[in-house]
């Protein structure tokens, strides 16, 4: 994102032959400032004639369609910088998450330089989000925008329904390129631009900016002799990537294919994989949990000083929100998508279930200002946060057991909600699945804030101002 030099968001797609239970998933990890609160909203469906948008960070402005559809999103509590919306799923069952921040190569911003009136991150998921079907259509109408007006970034953006997971990425001011995960594959991204071998031939799984060849070829960009590969004519290979980005994705590799023996920060780690097992949300969720487990490199496991320091993890302090967004197979998009939602650092906090049917959320997801407030869901569970972070090894266990405790209950609940809803429709169906939603968003609440004020009861004993009298003095 804009607000810092280095945003640092890492993605995950997951395509429905690849899932336990023949889900799309799509997630990422929002990364910004360490006490940066998001909201989480539902934005009804709306006729305006006539509309604009226009950002407040850029002045970056275009008309929009006179229907939009309703849609989750969760933008920042000021709209200062603009309004980073960020992740959502509309009426129509569509999935996008926007962004994960990406570099271009100097050579290629020199032939096409990024637009400083262009669209950026926060204003991606704002625009195209409302106004699409399916996630074909958004990769399309998200592809247009870049193409007229330009973009101010290089980032990467994740499109999903029940059928299909995309990923796009732009490349310069107005080139882009996106391809179809395959149905049997994953992918992990992580600040590095990622699709490698475009395939011009097969539009079913890749979509491009018209002119992306002739446009190479022009400013000879191309460093291969044959075949045209994203990542190598517009991306990076510097030592950013080596410490702070490949790293991650490494290791995401490492979680679903084990027994693949890769260099932690190698340049040739792939795009596409296929895993070992079948993935499930709890394995998308861990990913973006993650902070290099079993290796010396988690900055709290056993390493040394220096291999704790050395590479950046996935889950960290300025994580603002974690999402994954997950499109099961059922006919009703008000029950095949759910958006799973973790405030705040994803190690520490909980991924909960909000349906994509849902018409409100929970007063407390939607409050939240820069200095802490105790009726904030996102300050809640930086609060537990916070309060870990100095005794891990103190309070490290009880986070999990609540954490664990949270997991089950919401597994159990979708279980259970599934088969008291498959059969309702229209506001009965909302109605329900808002009403569950609501209900374990409290129960996440009310867990964290009672751990919360065990943690501060049992804090009071840890003061380094304490005094035991030597009886032998």
């Amino acid at each position: 994102m804009s607000l810092t030099p280095y945003s640092a968001c890492t993605s995950i797609l997951i395509g429905k032959a690849a899932s336990v239970d023949g889900s799309v998933m799509i997630g990422r990890n929002e990364d910004s400032r360490p006490a940066w609160p998001k909201h989480f909203v539902v934005h009804p469906a709306a006729t305006t004639i006539n509309a604009t948008f226009k950002s407040t960070d850029n002045g970056f402005q275009m008309p929009l369609p006179n229907e939009a559809f309703k849609y989750t999103a969760t933008p920042e509590w000021s709209d200062k910088y603009g309004l980073f919306e960020e992740d959502g799923i509309n009426q129509y069952g569509v999935a996008m998450s926007a962004t994960e921040s990406t570099y271009a190569n100097d050579r290629v911003l020199a032939a096409d330089p990024l637009v400083k009136d262009g669209i950026g991150e926060e204003a991606m998921v704002t625009v195209t989000l409302p106004y699409i079907k399916t996630a074909r259509e958004g990769v399309n109408r998200l592809g247009t925008i870049i193409s007229q007006y330009g973009t101010s970034e290089s980032n990467g953006v994740l499109f999903a329904d029940r059928n299909e997971a995309w990923y796009f990425e732009t490349g310069s001011g107005h080139y882009w390129v996106a391809q179809r995960i395959p149905d049997d594959s994953y992918a992990v991204i992580a600040n590095q631009m990622a699709i490698q071998t475009i395939d011009f031939t097969d539009p079913d799984n890749f979509m491009w900016h018209t002119g992306i060849q002739s446009f190479v070829e022009k400013y000879a960009l191309n460093p291969r002799r044959e075949g045209f590969n994203f990542r190598e004519i517009f991306g990076t290979n510097n030592q950013m990537d080596a410490y702070y980005n490949l790293p991650r994705v490494w290791y995401g590799q490492k979680m679903f294919n084990p027994s693949i023996e890769q260099a932690t920060n190698s340049h040739t780690l792939p795009f596409i994989c296929q895993a070992e097992k079948l993935l499930s949300v709890e394995d998308a969720k861990a990913f973006l949990s993650s902070h290099y487990q079993e290796t010396p490199y988690d900055p709290i496991g056993t390493g040394t000083p220096e291999e704790k320091k050395r590479f950046r993890p996935v889950s960290l302090a300025t994580t603002q929100e974690s999402h994954v967004l997950q499109l099961r197979q059922y006919a009703q998009p008000e029950l095949s998508g759910i958006h799973w939602l973790a405030m705040g650092v994803a190690a520490q906090s909980v991924y909960v279930p909000f349906y994509a049917g849902i018409t409100e959320t929970p007063v407390d997801y939607q409050r939240g200002l820069e200095t802490y407030s105790p009726d904030s869901a996102y300050w809640v569970f930086k609060q537990t946060g916070v309060l870990v972070d100095p005794h891990y090894k103190l309070f490290g266990e009880q986070l999990k057991q609540v954490q664990q405790e949270l997991n089950q209950h919401f597994a159990s609940s979708v279980i259970q909600t599934d088969q008291k809803t498959r059969h309702l429709n229209g506001l009965e169906l909302s109605a329900a699945l808002t009403a569950e939603s609501s209900k374990n968003a409290k129960l996440a609440l009310e867990k964290y804030r009672e751990l919360s004020a065990k943690l501060i009861t049992q804090a009071t004993a840890l003061s380094p101002l304490r005094y035991k009298q030597d009886l032998n003095l």
